[in-house]
């Protein structure tokens, strides 16, 4: 089972989850024991898959941390935070988690694009 773990706990999934914007960006950053590494790239590939049929999935990539630290980071692109909020509560969705290995934590957090001049728009 993952355990969730806020990046701010202050605000934690649930609470960004009832804000309405569009897009949003899903940051997830993933530790584990590397022993379970194995594991945990199976249960996400199909975790990913299943998110890749829902309404308003644009995109997801994920990341592994260089060296020998088993962290991941997996960022996935949604039309809306209402789109991935049906997905992140779907009863099949919540059922995908309980396969995670024991040791993952995850740290997921939802982010909009911001508009810096000269430097990139939103």
């Amino acid at each position: 089972m993952t355990h969730l773990r806020p990046l701010d706990p202050d605000f934690p999934i649930e609470r960004q989850l009832g804000i309405d914007t569009s897009p949003v960006v899903l940051v997830n950053v993933f530790t584990l024991d590397k022993t379970d590494e194995q594991s945990f790239l199976q249960v996400w590939q199909d975790d990913a898959a299943f998110m890749k049929r829902q309404p308003g999935f644009i995109a997801t990539q994920l990341h592994r941390a260089i060296g020998d630290s088993p962290t991941y980071l997996n960022y996935a692109v949604w039309e809306s935070t209402a789109h991935f909020r049906a997905a992140f509560t779907h009863p099949e969705f919540r059922s995908k988690i309980a396969a995670y290995p024991s040791s993952a934590v995850a740290s997921p957090h939802l982010f909009e694009k911001v508009a810096v001049p000269g430097i990139c728009v939103a």
